[in-house]
C-alpha cells in the first residue's frame, strides 16, 4: 500500500495551519519536521517523523547521512527510524542503496532530474523489508514516481505549497485500480449482423496472455475481450492491441467509468483486466476505427442478466472463458462459457449512477 507523507519545514507560515489541518482530514500518513513541538501538537493518527536530534515527542527520529562511515554505525547499532540521503553522485547513490536495502524507513532526495538514479535504489530494495521514501517536487513528478519499474516507492513526501496539494496527493495514492469480482457467462445466441464500425484499442502495455479488456453494448454487463497476445495464421501477434467491438460500445476504465470506444483516443485509460479479476491502468497509444462485418454476442449470468457485446466478424477476434479458455468469436456455439463483469451501475456520461434506465 502506497503511502505519502508531507514536509512542513518549508510551508509559507501562512499557510501551516491549513495544511496540517489538510494533512489530518486526508489520513495523510505521516508528517516531517524539524520543529518537535509542532509535532507534539499532531494527534496519534498521524505519524510524527522528526529530521533532526532525538528529542521531543516523535516517532520516527531522521537522520542525514552523508558518508558510509555514518551509515554503517546506523546498521551497526540497529537505528530504527530513517535515514535521509540526497542523492548527487555516484558515492550518494551507493548509500542510498544500502540504507533502502538494510534500514527499516529510507527517505532519498536526487539531484538528477531524470528517473534513472531512483530506478536504481528501487532495485536495490526491491527485496528489503523497509521502505523507501522518495522527495517529489509537485503532483506532477509525484505520479510519476509511483510508476518508476512499475513499483514506484513505497511512499511520498511532498512539501506542499497550500492545502489543496494535500488533498491532490492524497487523491493521487487513492486512484489505484481495484480488482473485480468476475462471472461466468453463458453464450446464448450468435448473430451475424452484418457491416458497421469496430474499434482496435492499441494501448502502450504489454498484455499477458490472460488479460484483455471488458467491452459492451450494455452498462449492465462487460465480456473480457483477450489481446492479441495469442499466435495467428498470417500475421504476428500484437501484444498491445485488442480488437474490442463495434463503436458504439461501453469499455470499463479506470474509477467505474466507462467510455465509449468511439470516443478513445491517444493518452486514454482503460483498465486491462486478467481471468482473475486483478486490474491495472493502461494508456491508449491509438484507436483505430475501420469499417469490418460484425457479429453480435449474446450472453447471460448466472442470475439472468443479460450481456451483449457487437464484434468484428473474424476468426482471429477473441473472447476469454473460465480456465482460462481462448475462444475464437467465429466458433462460439450457444452452451460456451465465457468471462465478464456484472455491474450494477447504470450510465450517464460514463459516470455510475443510481436511476432507472433500460437498454435492449
Amino acid at each position: 500500500m502506497k503511502f505519502a507523507w508531507i514536509d512542513l519545514r518549508t510551508v509559507a507560515p501562512q499557510q501551516l495551519e491549513a495544511v496540517v489541518a489538510a494533512a489530518v482530514h486526508a489520513r495523510i500518513a505521516g508528517v516531517v519536521s524539524d520543529d518537535p513541538a509542532l509535532l507534539a501538537t499532531l494527534p496519534p493518527t498521524v505519524r510524527k517523523v522528526l529530521l533532526g536530534p532525538e528529542t521531543g515527542d516523535a516517532d520516527l527520529v531522521t537522520v542525514t547521512v552523508d558518508d558510509a562511515d555514518q551509515l554503517d554505525r546506523l546498521i551497526a547499532t540497529g537505528h530504527t527510524g530513517a535515514a535521509f540521503v540526497e542523492v548527487r553522485d555516484d558515492r550518494t547513490l551507493r548509500l542510498a542503496c544500502t540504507a533502502a536495502a538494510t534500514l527499516p524507513w529510507t527517505i532519498v532526495s536526487f539531484t538528477d532530474p531524470t528517473k534513472i538514479p531512483l530506478e536504481i535504489v528501487i532495485a536495490a530494495a526491491d527485496r528489503a523489508d523497509g521502505k523507501l521514501i522518495c522527495v517529489v517536487g509537485d503532483i506532477e513528478e509525484a505520479t510519476i514516481v509511483l510508476d518508476v519499474l512499475e513499483h514506484g516507492s513505497d511512499g511520498l513526501l511532498l512539501a506542499p505549497r497550500d492545502a489543496n496539494e494535500v488533498f491532490q496527493l492524497s487523491r493521487l495514492l487513492e486512484a489505484g485500480t481495484q480488482d473485480l469480482a468476475l462471472s461466468t457467462l453463458t453464450v446464448e445466441r450468435i448473430e451475424h449482423v452484418g457491416l458497421g464500425d469496430r474499434v482496435c484499442v492499441d494501448t502502450c502495455s504489454h498484455f499477458e496472455q490472460d488479460e484483455g479488456i471488458l467491452v459492451g453494448s450494455y452498462s449492465s454487463g462487460y465480456i473480457l475481450c483477450v489481446s492479441e497476445t495469442h499466435p495467428l495464421p498470417y500475421m504476428p501477434t500484437r501484444p498491445f492491441r485488442v480488437n474490442a467491438g463495434a463503436l458504439h460500445s461501453y469499455v470499463l476504465g479506470p474509477d467505474n467509468r466507462t467510455n465509449y470506444l468511439s470516443e478513445l483516443h491517444s493518452g486514454s485509460t482503460v483498465l486491462a483486466v486478467n481471468t482473475e479479476g486483478r486490474t491495472r491502468r493502461v494508456v491508449v497509444g491509438r484507436a483505430k476505427l475501420e469499417s469490418r462485418p460484425l457479429l453480435q454476442i449474446t450472453a447471460h449470468s448466472q442470475d439472468g442478466v443479460e450481456v451483449s457485446l457487437t464484434v468484428q466478424d473474424d476468426w482471429h477476434v477473441r473472447v476469454l472463458g473460465p480456465g482460462p479458455k481462448v475462444r475464437n468469436v467465429t466458433e462460439l456455439e450457444r452452451g460456451d462459457e465465457l468471462l465478464g463483469y456484472i455491474a450494477t451501475d447504470k450510465r450517464h456520461v460514463g459516470l455510475p449512477i443510481g436511476e432507472f434506465c433500460k437498454e435492449s
